[in-house]
């Protein structure tokens, strides 16, 4: 009898565990659909969808959705729904950021969008605290979340973004040469 019941606790422990596990988002796999939704609406709005039924979402996951609806005012031909998007995702970033301020990832999505929409719309107010942030972070080799190959890619947009300083500018070639 105790032999079932601890076989029966082992299975149920098990399902658990995968169930959890299944419902953790895959970031890689997040990443990488991320990059086709930049050019795929259809991407955009199905990752949009998958991530939109996480529960308890994280900081990070915040920061996705705040991205994905910038793509989607980006893929809108609306201009109504254009700008609606993006407010929406000016709420997400601030709520990403306010749950993980030190994320990288978080600040650099936050960043690469507002470097994108045009000055004009006033959705740029935080491109240098972002920009500050990443590479303080970057100076405390604090990646969080950012694997090595983001962490280069965000160094390089940053670079080819010139929005950042010559001291900075200097400082991010340095951490670019010594992540090759």
């Amino acid at each position: 009898m105790n032999r079932y019941i601890f076989f029966l606790l082992s299975v149920f422990t098990l399902l658990l565990i995968s169930q959890v596990k299944a419902e953790e988002p895959n970031l890689k796999n997040i990443r990488r659909q991320l990059v086709r939704a930049i050019e795929k609406s259809k991407t955009t709005d199905s990752l949009y969808k998958s991530l939109e039924v996480v529960k308890d979402r994280s900081g990070l996951i915040d920061g996705y959705m705040a991205a994905l609806q910038s793509l989607k005012a980006k893929h809108s031909w609306n201009p109504y729904f254009k700008i609606k998007y993006l407010k929406d995702a000016e709420k997400t970033f601030k709520k990403a950021v306010a749950a993980d301020p030190h994320n990288i990832e978080i600040r650099f999505m936050r960043f690469s969008v507002e470097h994108n929409v045009p000055g004009f719309l006033g959705f740029n107010k935080e491109l240098a605290i972002d920009s500050e942030e990443i590479i303080s972070q970057i100076d405390k080799r604090n990646y969080g979340t950012a694997d090595k190959p983001l962490t280069i890619e965000i160094i390089r947009f940053l670079l080819d973004s010139k929005r950042c300083t010559p001291v900075q500018n200097d400082n991010l070639n340095q951490h670019l040469a010594a992540l090759k």
